[in-house]
């Protein structure tokens, strides 16, 4: 099943719904009004019906994972059940939000390739030796990214006024179904929920200088990452054999695949769940596919730029790159103190 966000008038103005995506019909089918029209033909009142189609399917994806194959078996009987015209919508004439709303997100670097085509230039911004630290052969690392600033497809991208060296990251967004903690590989598989495509915007120029720090990125990363189209669930798909592709105004400029990813996906689950656990809904990055940025490539984007990421099996996010901001504060030089 494709489950994703969009925005929808209605009495109390633009609310997100969760909709049933199905691009072989180019429709999507808004799944509150599918089960408010359900549940009325089936003698409930219009307050019950309205009530009860609210909880089951709340404006939040997040929430409505968390209650567990309730929410994918309602579903399902709920598309069964169309009777109303006004619950099916044309696929190119919604607004998407990001397909959800996750209470954390993380971000990891998993595809060595990623690792050997970057780390020179990151070692020389950093004054550090040009060698893959050990740790990326013991453990799945992440840092934790900004999820208030996540976008959906067709959204415009923001261009921070601090970056003038923008680029694009073909990833895949792994959704977890189910709180864990300690979990095994073995385990975790079930707790993978879907996977979505993951576009880790980043500001080349201010995540080189910030990095010095030896504290992860920040203002780099976490103006905003985009997400979508929408989420596949796992069973329609075959997580570790996805072909990638990222195409700039058309132009192919990145292909890869999920198969040369070094840690498997519910190693990376089991690894975030230790100690910390994980939580219904909250979304990790897989990290760079090899060949899958600009910076791999010597290539940046440029304002206007029409960014498009395929994934086999989900579907393709686009989003557009907006106009730089005009300068604005950044903090002044402190002295260092005398030692």
């Amino acid at each position: 099943m494709k489950l994703g966000r969009i925005l929808r008038e209605s009495f109390e103005g633009a609310v997100p719904r969760l909709v049933v995506v199905q691009p072989e019909h180019d429709r999507v089918i808004d799944l509150a009004s599918a089960e408010y029209q359900r549940l009325l033909a089936t003698g409930a009142s219009a307050e019950a019906a309205r009530r009860l189609a609210s909880a089951l399917y709340p404006g939040s994806m997040s929430a409505a994972i968390a209650a567990g194959p309730t929410f994918l078996s309602a579903a399902t009987r709920t598309i069964s059940a169309i009777e109303s015209i006004d619950t099916v919508l044309p696929l190119d004439q919604v607004q998407w939000l990001a397909p959800l709303d996750p209470p954390v997100m993380r971000d990891c670097l998993a595809f060595e390739q990623h690792l050997r085509n970057t780390l020179p230039g990151l070692a020389a911004a950093m004054n550090a030796e040009p060698r893959i630290p050990d740790v990326y052969y013991e453990k799945p690392i992440y840092y934790k990214g900004n999820p208030l600033t996540l976008i959906g497809n067709e959204q415009e991208v923001p261009w921070p006024d601090y970056s003038r060296r923008m680029d694009y990251e073909l990833e895949l967004g792994f959704v977890i179904g189910r709180p864990g903690k300690d979990l095994t590989p073995e385990q975790a598989k079930a707790h993978l929920f879907g996977v979505t495509i993951f576009n880790d915007f980043s500001a080349r120029d201010i995540q080189s200088i910030e990095m010095k720090g030896q504290l992860g990125p920040a203002k780099g990363k976490d103006f905003a990452t985009a997400l979508g189209p929408w989420i596949t669930t796992v069973d329609e798909l075959d997580v570790h054999n996805l072909t990638m592709i990222a195409r700039i105004n058309g132009e192919e400029w990145s292909r890869g695949s999920s198969s040369t990813i070094m840690w498997r996906v519910e190693e990376i689950i089991a690894y975030v769940s230790k100690a910390e656990g994980l939580v219904a809904g909250e979304l990790i990055g897989s990290g760079t596919v090899g060949g899958g940025c600009g910076v791999e490539l010597g290539r940046f984007l440029k304002a206007g730029d029409v960014v498009e990421l395929e994934v086999e099996g989900i579907g393709i996010l686009r989003n557009k790159m907006g106009t730089p901001a005009p300068a604005g504060w950044m903090p002044e030089r402190r002295i260092p103190a005398t030692q």
